[in-house]
């Protein structure tokens, strides 16, 4: 390969590592040409398997600042640099395993960090982020409606006990004086007023029964009783 080509390679593969979200490398070993076809199809477009030099991958993951897959770098390489959700792609990939053995999970690359081809396999069992975001939908939305008939079922028992409140003062208007305390004690002063009244009043009067109930008092020690009158007789004859 001339040096202007090896150039250009590991620059594109230097931008392939630095602007994919995850890289996971493969032996393709044994491989047809259809069958990585049908991979790279299967991936879909936001990743891409390239089938890879070793020694100018290394050199571009240098300089893009990816570290730990040096080792990884042996035998016939590919590598899918994913641009999308890295679980799709792994589970794309395991499944391709699966079906087709000669391929093999070497390792990956993935937030700063190597992963082991264990680690692949544990990302491709993971859900992916559409079913994980839509699960998490239905977690709020759930909680939301939770939330709402919390907060609504107290204002519309409150409710219900206003309207039918209303309806019984409508329907009665003495039990305002049940539900206003305020009107049971101006109640109370209007019936003790007479009383009180009444009290102010028996004073005044009791003077006059005094003055009635001594006059025949004073006319019983004015007059003479008949054994006054006999002795005064006797005396005189």
């Amino acid at each position: 390969m001339a040096r202007p080509n090896k150039a250009t390679s590991v620059a594109e593969l230097a931008d392939h590592f630095r602007e994919s979200n995850a890289a996971v490398l493969t032996e393709y070993r044994g491989l047809t040409v259809a069958q990585l076809k049908t991979l790279r199809r299967t991936l879909g477009s936001t990743v891409t398997y390239a089938v890879v030099k070793n020694t100018l991958t290394k050199i571009a993951a240098k300089e893009a600042g990816v570290t730990g897959v040096d080792d990884m770098l042996a035998g016939p390489s590919a590598i899918a640099f994913v641009r999308g959700d890295a679980v799709d792609a792994a589970k794309v990939i395991k499944n391709f395993a699966k079906e087709n053995p000669n391929l093999v999970i070497k390792g990956g690359y993935m937030d700063g960090k190597s992963l082991s081809a264990a680690d692949i396999q544990k990302i491709a069992d993971l859900e992916s982020r559409e079913v994980l975001l839509s699960k998490l939908a239905g977690a709020m939305k759930a909680k939301q409606s939770q939330a709402a008939a919390l907060f609504a079922a107290p204002l519309a028992k409150a409710a219900r006990a206003l309207g039918a409140l209303q309806a019984k003062l409508e329907a009665d208007p003495a039990a305002v004086a049940a539900v206003d305390p305020a009107a049971a004690p101006a109640e109370e002063a209007t019936s003790e007023a007479p009383a009180e009244a009444s009290a102010d009043e028996a004073p005044a009067e009791a003077p006059a029964e005094a003055t009635e109930a001594a006059a025949p008092a004073e006319a019983a020690d004015t007059a003479e009783t008949p054994a006054d009158a006999a002795v005064e007789e006797t005396t005189e004859g």
